[in-house]
C-alpha cells in the first residue's frame, strides 16, 4: 500500500492561510522522500501565536510563491493518490479552503486520518496528538514544521499498519475502524470513525400514560436524538419523550418532527461539525418538511 502523508502550517487562525506544506512519500513500506515548501499567505499576514508555534514569520516567506502559484507543482504529486494526515479534519480543510479562496477546483484523491485510527491501534492513551504518539513509538522529529511532521506521520502510520496487519485501503474499515475520505471536484467526504450500527429497539421504551402531557411540544411528535447529551443519558431522554407522549425514532425521515442535537465529536462527524442526521434534517427542511432542529438546552426547557 503506497501513500503520501501531508501536513500544513498556517500563518493565522484562518484555514486559507497556509505558510508551509510538507509531503512524505511511502512506497512498499518504505519512506522514499520528504518534500516541503514555504508559502507566502495572502497579504503575508501572520498571527503572533502561529509564529510562536512553528517559528515561521513574514520575512521567511516574503519571496516565496503564494499557494496558487505553487499548486501546479503540488497537484500532480497528490492527484489520484491516497493521502494521510494526523488530524485530517484540519489539514484537508486548509487544502479545501485555500483552493476555494483561489477559485481552484479540488483534485481527486482519497485520504484517511492517523489521529482517528491511532486510537484503534494504541488503545487507552490519555492523548493522541502527534508528539505523544511519536514519543511512545521512539520517533524523533522537530515538531510543527510541515516536512518533519509529515515524515513523523509516515513513520507512525507504518508502525500502526504493522501492528494492525493493514496491507491495503480495504483493511481500514475492519482493522482500523476508519472510513476512507474523498476529495473530488465539487465536494468532499470526510474520513471518519467507522461505526457499526446497533440501533436500540425503541419499541421497548414504554411511556407512562399517567405522565402524558398534551401541552408539550413533543406530545404526539416523532423525536430523534443525535450527539452526546451533557445533562443525561440518551436512554433517559428517550424515556422522557415516551412519558410525555412523544414517539422516539432512531433515524431522521420525512416523518420526523424534532431532531435534538447534543455535543458532537468532530473526529467522528468531520470538520463541518454536523452528524449525518443533521445533514439529512437540513435537506428535509430545505424541501419544505416541517422538521425542527433544536439544541439540548431547548429540549430541557420543554420537558
Amino acid at each position: 500500500m503506497n501513500f503520501i502523508t501531508i501536513d500544513f502550517e498556517t500563518a493565522t487562525a484562518e484555514r486559507n492561510s497556509p505558510c508551509e506544506i510538507g509531503l512524505t512519500f511511502v512506497e512498499d513500506k518504505k519512506i522514499i522522500e520528504t518534500k516541503s515548501w514555504l508559502i507566502k499567505p495572502m497579504n503575508n499576514k501572520f498571527d503572533y501565536f502561529n509564529t510562536l508555534i512553528h517559528g515561521i514569520n513574514p520575512e521567511d516567506v516574503v519571496n516565496e510563491p503564494e499557494f496558487n502559484k505553487l499548486w501546479a507543482e503540488i497537484k500532480p504529486l497528490i492527484e489520484d493518490k491516497f493521502l494521510i494526515a494526523h488530524n485530517a479534519g484540519f489539514d484537508f480543510s486548509v487544502l479545501r479552503k485555500t483552493l476555494e479562496t483561489y477559485k481552484i477546483p479540488f483534485p481527486n484523491l482519497s485520504y484517511s486520518c492517523s489521529y482517528i485510527f491511532s486510537k484503534k491501534v494504541w488503545t487507552g492513551l490519555p492523548s493522541y496528538d502527534l508528539k505523544t504518539l511519536c514519543k511512545i513509538n521512539n520517533i524523533k522529529f522537530t515538531h510543527h514544521r510541515a516536512g518533519e511532521d509529515s515524515k513523523a506521520t509516515a513513520e507512525l502510520c507504518l508502525k500502526a499498519f504493522e501492528i494492525a496487519d493493514v496491507s491495503c485501503i480495504d483493511d481500514f474499515p475492519k482493522k482500523l475502524k476508519t472510513t476512507i475520505g474523498r476529495l473530488y471536484v465539487g465536494g468532499y467526504k470526510p474520513s471518519e470513525t467507522h461505526r457499526i450500527r446497533n440501533d436500540r429497539n425503541l419499541s421497548k421504551i414504554i411511556g407512562n400514560s399517567a405522565k402524558h402531557n398534551p401541552d408539550s411540544i413533543f406530545y404526539g411528535q416523532t423525536v430523534v436524538f443525535t450527539g452526546t447529551l451533557s445533562s443525561m443519558l440518551r436512554l433517559e431522554a428517550q424515556q422522557i419523550i415516551a412519558d410525555i407522549g412523544g414517539i422516539n425514532a432512531n433515524n431522521v425521515t420525512k416523518d420526523t418532527d424534532f431532531l435534538i442535537v447534543g455535543q458532537q465529536d468532530y473526529r467522528i462527524v468531520g470538520d463541518d461539525g454536523m452528524s449525518g442526521k443533521q445533514e439529512k434534517a437540513i435537506k428535509f427542511i430545505e424541501k419544505g418538511y416541517e422538521l425542527e432542529v433544536i439544541s439540548e438546552e431547548d429540549f430541557l426547557k420543554n420537558i
